[in-house]
């Protein structure tokens, strides 16, 4: 099968964790791993969250010189460099020697009337107490919301329009290579009224620009992979309940966590509407079990009702 994971950001860089990359590395060592038992059997293109990685160094750049400050485009391509080496060097000492593996620095194109412009809520960077959140938004003219407990600051988060480099994409994967491309949502790109390309400050939601990658290279199943072992109906309350397969109209019908679940079911929904293949959500431990249908939640268009794990 050709199967597109898109790595939560958790698998990078844990809640409350320090941006080091020690621990970026030891995080990726683990995701790694899970992917590699995938990569035996399967074609597999990954893809990964970098908002963390992009909001630190938007904190470096402004400490540095705040008037010579880098574009969030700009950190997304730097970003995506890094986190790619990472996977590529992890995975290598996984994999025969052979397997050809590669990062791509992916462009993609917005639109700049995506109503996303006028509400940010892409959350980026570290996490903050509310007083210093406050205070660093007062400061540096953020716009910050709440993130569970705590708070972050939020940028634009326009809709993913077209995959620049899907041909060399596809390219590479039909050679057999792991493919790591659209890191953090891909680079956000526009053009202007002279037809000429730009980047935009923004970031592109990763499961959605995900999705759009898994349609465009014919994948035969996407996976959410993240630190909830599958999707929840009622989550948090003596009622929760793991569904482990449903339909897209099923899913559709309950709400989910803007912040957390809700794009991830979406971004699932959206590619069983389109495609007629599966989806899934679940742990990056149970990737394994995830493709073989045995873990997380699965949407398919061949299931009319929620179905639950048992408890």
């Amino acid at each position: 099968m050709r199967i597109v994971v898109a790595l939560g950001g958790n698998a990078l860089l844990r809640r409350g964790q320090t941006l080091t990359a020690e621990n970026q590395r030891e995080n990726t060592a683990v995701a790694a791993r899970a992917l590699a038992t995938v990569a035996k059997d399967h074609q597999l293109v990954v893809t990964h969250g970098n908002g963390p990685q992009v909001g630190l160094l938007a904190l470096q750049g402004q400490s540095y010189k705040p008037d010579e400050a880098y574009p969030l485009d700009v950190l997304g391509a730097e970003t995506e460099g890094m986190i790619g080496y990472m996977i590529e060097q992890e995975l290598g000492n996984l994999l025969p020697f052979e397997t050809p593996l590669a990062t791509i620095l992916t462009m993609i194109e917005v639109d700049g009337a995506d109503h996303a412009f006028a509400d940010p809520t892409k959350f980026i960077g570290p996490v903050y107490e509310k007083a210093e959140a406050d205070a660093l938004a007062a400061q540096k003219g953020w716009i910050v919301k709440a993130d569970g407990d705590k708070w972050r600051r939020v940028v634009p988060s326009p809709l993913p329009k077209r995959i620049f480099q899907i041909r060399p994409i596809k390219w590479l994967i039909e050679k057999g290579t792991v493919v790591i491309c659209a890191g953090g949502g891909g680079i956000p790109t526009m053009y202007d009224d002279n037809k000429q390309l730009h980047g935009v400050e923004a970031v592109i939601d990763k499961d959605l620009a995900t999705e759009l990658l898994a349609r465009e290279v014919e994948a035969d199943l996407f996976i959410s992979a993240t630190d909830a072992d599958a999707v929840y109906l009622d989550w948090g309350t003596d009622q929760q309940r793991a569904i482990k397969c449903a339909s897209p109209s099923a899913m559709s019908a309950n709400a989910f966590a803007a912040g957390s679940m809700g794009p991830k079911v979406e971004a699932a929904c959206q590619f069983v509407e389109k495609t007629g293949k599966s989806a899934a959500i679940g742990s990056l431990a149970d990737l394994d079990a995830i493709v073989a249908g045995k873990a997380g939640t699965t949407i398919s268009p061949d299931v009319s009702e929620l179905e639950f794990h048992a408890q």
